[in-house]
């Protein structure tokens, strides 16, 4: 999860709205359904811990294990972010991963939630390599992707965004797009990603609003810089507080808590094989390091 400059996604986009791709049939290979209770299933999910600001000036600390900020009842996990002193942070949340858990490579990846309310909140549900394998630093040089994001400050809009070498935040070249989602703070919707060897396919409901395409199939002199997404990727789903893009316009220190719920998240592959390349993810190519 990144800082972005909000209102050049929208221009550098290419993204429509209309039905779920039908092309490609999609099965279910691994889920969580939150069908119990308690802390979250430790099979399925491991943390991220610690409180240095994760790159973006973030105010929590990220906790382990505990249930006053990750937590499954009712059928529904949340992700509670709390104001209270932690290691020196004041306020403290929780970063769920599930790597080494769940890796993957391409398949449709669908989380249903609810997000928080309020000035200073950032969730978000994401992805990022589950290897160091490309390029001479770990980000952006093995890639990001944001199936969604919401900053509290800018309530009901939500962002799908891509991150790679040639394409990032830090040079304000970052790919993504956004759309209005009303009642996202109300209701649960159900945010995707269809991930392809030619395209990765960002999705809210039923709306496809966002597309970023593999340049390697159209252009020789492309490669890891613009599309490092053949290798094993995993979730993470977090709610961080503050930070150069959550914090933008302050923080409101009278919300809290605030918590982002939610119903499930499922993880498909593609049913004929269309979506899987043959090349082991171990193998760099020569010409791109």
């Amino acid at each position: 999860m990144h800082l972005y400059i909000r209102y050049i996604l929208t221009a550098i986009a290419v993204c429509f709205c209309g039905p779920l791709q039908a092309e490609t049939n999609w099965r279910l290979v691994w889920s969580d359904e939150f069908d119990y209770t308690g802390l979250p299933d430790s099979s399925r999910w491991s943390y991220d811990v610690g409180g240095h600001g994760w790159g973006n000036g973030e105010e929590q600390f990220y906790t382990r294990e505990r249930t006053q900020n990750a937590r499954v009842k009712d059928g529904v996990l949340t992700i509670e972010a709390r104001r209270e002193y932690k290691e020196g942070r004041p306020y403290t949340s929780a970063r769920l991963v599930t790597k080494g858990k769940g890796d993957w490579t391409y398949g449709r990846f669908e989380v249903r939630a609810r997000l928080p309310s309020g000035r200073g909140t950032w969730p978000a549900i994401w992805m990022l390599a589950s290897h160091n394998t490309y390029g001479q630093n770990y980000w952006p040089d093995n890639g990001e992707i944001d199936i969604m994001e919401h900053v509290g400050y800018d309530p009901d809009v939500v962002h799908a965004t891509i991150h790679t070498l040639a394409f990032n935040h830090t040079m304000g070249t970052q790919r993504g797009a956004q759309l209005r989602v009303p009642k996202s703070r109300e209701a649960f919707h159900t945010y995707s990603v269809e991930w392809t060897p030619e395209e990765i396919r960002g999705y809210v409901d039923t709306t496809h609003y966002y597309t970023f395409k593999n340049q390697r199939l159209s252009n020789k002199q492309a490669n890891f810089r613009q599309w490092p997404f053949d290798r094993p990727f995993h979730l993470i789903l977090n709610l961080a507080v503050g930070g150069m893009w959550g914090g933008a316009q302050g923080i409101d220190h009278a919300i809290w808590p605030q918590k982002m719920e939610v119903d499930y998240v499922r993880v498909y592959k593609a049913d004929d094989g269309t979506a899987v390349e043959s090349q082991s993810w171990g193998q760099v190519k020569v010409d791109e390091r």
